[in-house]
């Protein structure tokens, strides 16, 4: 089944958009497809999905000012423990897309990202899904997530 489609409403910092049909605030990233991305039947290949998904929680992360470089300097580690993702509509070759995501579901050592993908051109959903984390320290064993990282959770606009 298809999603309701996706309209943008830009907020103040032209970084973050509404979606007009569910009222959710995303933070927005802008990428274009490399040709090493498509496969032989010249689409992006699936797995790459979960590249784009990186990119977009990297640019929400960074743009926060907690960049993953600085979590992993405090003593923290995020790995993915699940994914999902939700295909609609392919990429091509050299297509623009935005990436939008936000910060979703925490527990106490787990957290999610969720992701919706456009095409820039038309605003068409191509891919939407999720990834979620487990906090760790350096020796890999679960530990509670870190107070930024849940502030930057609880102060996330939801609507």
């Amino acid at each position: 089944m298809r999603p309701r489609p996706f309209i943008p409403e830009f907020l103040e910092n032209s970084r973050y958009v509404k979606d007009g049909n569910s009222g959710i605030i995303w933070h927005r990233s802008e990428l274009r497809t490399l040709y090493v991305d498509t496969d032989r039947s010249q689409v992006v290949y699936h797995a790459n999905y979960l590249k784009y998904f990186e990119f977009g929680r990297a640019e929400l992360m960074r743009e926060l000012a907690y960049p993953y470089k600085k979590i992993e300097e405090s003593g923290y580690i995020y790995p993915i423990i699940k994914t999902e993702l939700n295909y609609y509509s392919p990429l091509y070759y050299d297509d623009l897309m935005y990436i939008h995501t936000r910060p979703s579901a925490m527990e106490k050592v787990k957290l999610q990202f969720d992701y919706l993908i456009t095409r820039a051109d038309n605003g068409e959903i191509c891919c939407t899904g999720f990834t979620r984390h487990c906090a760790v320290n350096g020796k890999k064993i679960p530990i509670e997530i870190d107070e930024k990282t849940m502030k930057i959770w609880q102060d996330f606009p939801r609507s």
